[in-house]
């Protein structure tokens, strides 16, 4: 988790990743478990809790903030900021309980705008596919 902190500025509880599976060049797979208490459940079809789409895809993209921050070094280069979203489809249900396998790959760099593409899923089962661009922001002084 230590590894995690220090790849990204997200913290709980809009943390959506657990542990840095596997790290390439340019592809990385992380985890993230669907814990019964997460808050959102409790809102999101009470009753019958899945984990929203929405917050699968963000999942995602932390995964790829974090291969961007460990491809350049660390975070002092600036903040990867969602600037498109394409693409994405849901094709299955997350229940809690589940265990989240996610893989996030660098496409394409040009410029200052990097193109990934990422994929989500539970048991082998896909959950959610999506191409995503960042770019890097300077933080605000």
């Amino acid at each position: 988790m230590e590894e995690i902190l220090n790849a990204i500025q997200h913290r709980p509880p809009f943390l959506f990743v657990d542990r840095i599976v596997e790290l390439g060049e340019t592809r990385i797979k992380t985890t993230k478990e669907i814990r019964p208490d997460e808050p959102v459940l409790a809102g999101h079809y009470p009753g019958q809790p899945i984990m929203p789409g929405a917050l699968i895809c963000e999942s995602i993209f932390q995964t790829g903030a974090i291969l961007l921050s460990k491809m350049m070094g660390g975070i002092d280069k600036g903040v990867p900021v969602l600037t498109r979203i394409n693409n994405a489809k849901f094709k299955s249900i997350v229940r809690p309980g589940s265990i989240l396998d996610i893989e996030a790959e660098l496409v394409e760099k040009v410029s200052n705008a990097y193109f990934m593409k990422g994929k989500a899923s539970v048991g082998g089962k896909t959950s959610v596919t999506v191409d995503f661009t960042v770019t890097l922001a300077k933080e605000a002084s």
